[in-house]
């Protein structure tokens, strides 16, 4: 049997990073490719030399010609602070992005895997969030360039899948978290251990009450594949369905890193949801996934990771 080329768009990053690993520790070829705009190039550095192995420097806003069988197609910032850095570029990316990787796929005959996101719900009306749900949008706010943008991905790969057959999966992560997280990317689990290991206030948006669910990263991956290497076009959330407030949240990682540490309260940023929960039971059905790390176990390693970062800056 042939071994399967695979092309990682965000490859360097948080999730493309963790993919490769698992794709090379399969057997497979992985070809990278990542702008750095995000991504870091240590985070694949191990493979770096591995016949099986290709990094490219390259922007998916520009086309690309390359032989592949799968494109994993993660390329894009995906926490407010890097995203809203330059949400022209977020948008650009998002679309010219997409659509450049689906020319590829419809070229070479490749199958598409779009990293598509919750976001697409916006602040929801209805709770938790199936995937027909077609979401709550302001198309005009600071978050749109990113919740628009992946919308749009989306629309893009069903078009091309009724114009020109292209195989396509589409998977609606939700919040995800573990090792390899910037410390400055602005998200809560980020922010909440790099303020702890810092001896700093942990900041809480509003009063606290807003929920989300943590998917760690390892449990992400293995959905990933599986949608990849299933019949299913999607969308299909992948994420975690235990709740948790901020605020628990915060208390959960003061705990872990410093008890003594006080709470501080800011105002809640424009269009920031306040529910996020996935309905799963099309994973489940479809894919046999469920997730089997809870929060308070995977806070562990990424805990572990942030310090070892914080050592190196120092």
């Amino acid at each position: 049997m042939r071994i399967k080329r695979n092309l990682i768009t965000g490859g360097a990053g948080f999730l493309g990073s963790h993919l490769t690993d698992r794709l090379m520790e399969a057997g497979e070829e992985v070809i990278c490719l990542d702008n750095y705009f995000t991504g870091i190039k240590s985070n694949v550095e191990k493979w770096i030399g591995h016949p099986s192995f290709e990094l490219i420097r390259h922007d998916v806003t520009e086309p690309i010609r390359l032989e592949v069988d799968r494109i994993w197609h993660l390329a894009c910032p995906a926490s407010p602070v890097h995203y809203q850095f330059n949400p022209i570029k977020t948008a650009k990316t998002s679309f010219l992005g997409t659509y450049n990787m689906l020319g590829l796929a419809r070229r070479v005959g490749a199958r598409l895997l779009l990293a598509s996101t919750s976001e697409v719900y916006g602040d929801p009306e209805i709770h938790p969030q199936p995937e027909s749900y077609r979401g709550c949008v302001n198309t005009i706010g600071v978050r749109s360039c990113y919740d628009e943008g992946k919308r749009i991905a989306e629309t893009l790969c069903f078009d091309y899948k009724r114009m020109h057959e292209t195989e396509i999966r589409v998977m609606r992560i939700f919040n995800t978290y573990g090792p390899r997280m910037l410390p400055d990317d602005g998200r809560v689990v980020s922010n909440f251990i790099v303020q702890a290991l810092r001896g700093e206030p942990l900041t809480l948006y509003g009063d606290g009450e807003q929920t989300r669910s943590f998917c760690y990263v390892d449990d992400l991956i293995n959905g990933m594949i599986r949608l990849m290497n299933c019949d299913q076009t999607g969308p299909i959330n992948i994420g975690n369905p235990t709740e948790f407030t901020i605020r628990q949240l915060a208390e959960l990682v003061r705990e872990k890193i410093n008890p003594n540490l006080q709470f501080i309260e800011k105002p809640l940023p424009q269009d920031d949801p306040m529910q996020r929960k996935p309905v799963i039971n099309l994973a489940n059905s479809v894919l046999g996934w469920q997730p089997k790390i809870a929060l308070e176990n995977g806070l562990d390693p990424t805990i572990e990771w942030f310090k070892s970062e914080l050592e190196k800056s120092k």
